[in-house]
């Protein structure tokens, strides 16, 4: 590997750091949850019927699985989530989005974004194009 890829990735691990480390210092200031929080309730709130398979939702957060489950045993404890069983599926089930985690995360928001426009978007030159080469490392699609 190059110096330079290599010290891109550092960049991006210290970039992603420092961030979310920001985030989380104004979601704790204002009283509100960790972000982990709001990465596993924001993926259900944009889903159909507010509700995901467990594997899918872990796709979308940046948790492991094993993480993932405690940290909706949490969730579902605090009133935030609930799991449905899977009429199709009747080892499966749904966790589901309640109107407590809605409003939680209409709260967390504009902490968030407040953080994430000053430390992030204000960088970006071109936000597109980095997302489409994010999500093509994310994927494992080789560049042509």
């Amino acid at each position: 590997m190059d110096s330079e890829t290599l010290a891109a990735w550092r960049a991006l691990l210290n970039a992603h750091g420092r961030v979310t480390g920001e985030v989380e210092a104004a979601l704790s200031k204002a009283g509100l949850p960790p972000l982990t929080w709001y990465d596993a309730l924001w993926p259900l709130r944009r889903a159909p019927r507010r509700r995901l398979r467990m594997g899918a939702l872990a796709e979308q957060v940046t948790l492991s699985r094993t993480g993932l489950s405690r940290l909706v045993d949490r969730l579902e404890v605090a009133g935030l989530l609930r799991r449905e069983p899977a009429a199709e599926d009747r080892r499966g089930s749904y966790v589901v989005l309640t109107d407590a985690g809605a409003d939680l995360l209409r709260r967390m928001w504009p902490v968030y974004e407040r953080v994430v426009a000053r430390e992030f978007a204000a960088h970006l030159d071109d936000p597109r194009t980095l997302r489409l080469m994010l999500e093509r490392v994310r994927s494992g699609e080789a560049t042509v």
